[in-house]
């Protein structure tokens, strides 16, 4: 080689040394599947995700569960001088001193012994589960939905930021602790969210297109999972050139009918992946998108999820500075909603950011990650689809009376932000409440039996006062019963239990043959507020073995 030529080569060499030893580690990007990045760096992108979340979910509280914002550029709420403990972040601050606690390798069980320390499950799902914490229902079953009535709701969800930010490159262990550990108050729809969220973040520290970020986080969750064909949806109508805004009306006028509650974490999911999408990177611009999104939506929690997503991918130079800088480095609360938090919170957000990056670096050595000088260099990973976690409104008569099938049942609207004008499908104890999917037709409880010689069907039904349902019963095509079931008068703040009737039905006109049975409940009453129907103790006696 000509002396000429071999200077040229070495002075490429060292350029791309310089380029690869020193430039890599500042902005943190991927080159050979590798993320390098320095602990300042990572400690950055942590305290930007947790503050990010701040400063969303403070002005989204504004339009949560009402109308949207219909500003290009909606003002950012100016703050009390510190960031409000509210649920947006508050359990996932729970899950940094159970991580503390307990070690790396934090189980579901553990992480309910912290739910009940810190007294954390205000709201929705995760109020349901602190309730079945202090029954003494150990989690994953807190989370279930044989125990947990809004286990779809968006609890998990909003509870995820952090797994990402412990599993920066790494979004499969993001993702199954985001599965695992949001079992304590979710379950499929609801934990798929806790994937999404958690996956998204774990993948902002790598790729600097959103567009990517959103495709590869959900390629995690199954596509037979209702949640996944939401962003498949969403990702199909962009890249076919639809705006924001026509992509969240589609996808509200076809899952926000499934999941009428405004808290539901398939519509809410939706909304977070089209801000993310359509951002680009963008705080203020990605903010925007989740404020106007869609009226009665989780608004608060959606913006502080997407962004978190921006600051993985930038840091705290991406966020407002003015906005920041109000919050004054602090997080102060003695309540949140109707439950007083213990103990009472005031730390500083750099506090809680410097215990997570810890957590973080050695969840990534366990992992592989290892730590160069003062480099953290990690193997980052390419989205691996997790086995599905499904479950359908009728699948709770496995729990409830097996005999029998459940069709038409409904989420309805109850744990969000219009409780109270419907009623939910869901398991308590014996007690099986319905709600229509359709109000017109009806839902129905269907078994087919062969009968004996005297043969009879006793039940027992249920009604919330002031509220009414029609119950009506079908043996084969006669009608067997035709009944209003009415719960007491309602009285001014009293919460009452239901009304319960018990019902006899004769079917000795059907002795020794085989029927089908079918149990109506039908809301349109006239005149009436309709409510759930509530069962128990369904039996046929007198029945023909086959």
């Amino acid at each position: 080689m000509k002396p000429q030529r071999r200077l040229l080569f070495i002075l490429i060499c060292l350029c791309a040394y310089r380029w690869v030893g020193f430039a890599l580690p500042r902005n943190g990007a991927a080159l050979n599947n590798q993320l390098i990045m320095t602990r300042a760096d990572y400690m950055d992108r942590v305290q930007a995700i947790w503050t990010a979340q701040m400063v969303g979910q403070w002005t989204g509280l504004r339009f949560e569960h009402q109308v949207a914002s219909v500003l290009r550029s909606t003002p950012l709420q100016p703050s009390n001088g510190y960031a409000p403990v509210d649920d947006d972040y508050y359990y996932e601050m729970v899950a940094i001193r159970a991580f503390e606690k307990y070690g790396i390798h934090l189980t579901v069980e553990q992480l309910g012994s912290q739910w009940l320390e810190n007294n954390a499950g205000s709201w929705g799902s995760s109020e349901q589960a602190l309730l079945l914490l202090k029954r003494g229902v150990k989690p994953p079953d807190t989370g279930s939905p044989r125990y947990n009535k809004l286990w779809w709701t968006i609890g998990p969800q909003f509870s995820s930021d952090v797994y990402g930010a412990l599993a920066p490159g790494m979004p499969n262990v993001a993702a199954e602790m985001a599965r695992r550990l949001t079992h304590i108050n979710g379950y499929a729809e609801g934990t798929d969210g806790a994937v999404f969220v958690s996956g998204m973040i774990s993948l902002g520290f790598v790729e600097k297109d959103a567009r990517q970020i959103v495709r590869k986080a959900a390629r995690l969750i199954s596509p037979l999972s209702p949640y996944r064909q939401c962003l498949d949806k969403v990702i199909s109508m962009a890249e076919t050139g639809k705006s924001p805004e026509e992509i969240d009306r589609a996808i509200n006028e076809r899952w926000g009918i499934e999941y009428p509650a405004t808290n539901n974490a398939v519509v809410n999911g939706g909304i977070v992946a089209t801000s993310v999408w359509f951002g680009h990177g963008d705080f203020m611009t990605t903010e925007n998108l989740a404020f106007r999104a869609a009226d009665f939506a989780d608004t608060d929690c959606n913006a502080a999820n997407a962004g978190s997503v921006v600051a993985a991918m930038h840091g705290m130079r991406a966020l407002p500075a003015k906005e920041v800088a109000d919050l004054h480095d602090r997080i102060y609360g003695e309540t949140m909603g109707p439950l007083e938090l213990t103990p009472h919170i005031d730390e500083s957000i750099s506090g809680l950011a410097a215990r997570t990056e810890a957590i973080g670096e050695k969840i990534l050595a366990e992992h592989g990650a290892r730590i160069d000088h003062d480099n953290l260099i990690v193997a980052v990973q390419q989205p691996r689809t997790q086995a599905p976690e499904l479950f359908k409104l009728s699948d709770l008569t496995q729990w409830w009376n097996p005999d029998w099938t459940l069709e038409r049942a409904g989420f309805g609207g109850a744990g969000g932000g219009l409780a109270g004008i419907r009623g939910d499908t869901y398991l308590d104890g014996d007690t099986l409440a319905i709600w229509p999917r359709d109000e017109v037709r009806g839902a129905l409880l269907r078994r087919t039996i062969d009968l004996g010689a005297v043969p009879s069907l006793d039940f027992e039904v249920g009604a919330d006062a002031g509220r009414t349902w029609h119950l009506v019963v079908f043996v084969n095509n006669d009608k067997q019963l035709d009944r209003l079931i009415e719960g007491e008068p309602l009285k001014q703040g009293e919460v009452s239990e239901p009304h319960w009737e018990k019902i006899h039905l004769d079917l000795a006109g059907h002795r020794n043959q085989s029927v089908v049975i079918r149990l109506y409940d039908f809301v349109l009453v006239p005149n009436r507020y309709a409510g759930n129907s509530y069962w128990r103790s369904v039996t046929v006696r007198d029945v023909r073995s086959r």
